[in-house]
């Protein structure tokens, strides 16, 4: 469904100003590229997080608190 939704937002785009929208689909791979680092650092920061959670709570699950 987001796929037939971004496609309809491009072709109605395509209809009001063609040039940007065949900017945009040239450029959408560029932008795709560039957000890579920020998902693998978000990632990692979510992983680090987690170990964390783990590492504090672990006391409790040994004592047999609730999960």
């Amino acid at each position: 469904m987001r796929t037939l939704c971004c496609l309809a937002v491009w072709l109605l785009l395509f209809v009001v100003c063609w040039p940007l929208a065949l900017a945009a689909l040239v450029l959408w791979p560029v932008v795709w590229l560039l957000s890579l680092p920020v998902r693998v650092v978000g990632a990692v920061v979510s992983g680090v997080l987690a170990l964390l959670k783990a590492i504090l709570l672990l006391p409790a699950r040994l004592l047999g608190g609730e999960r």
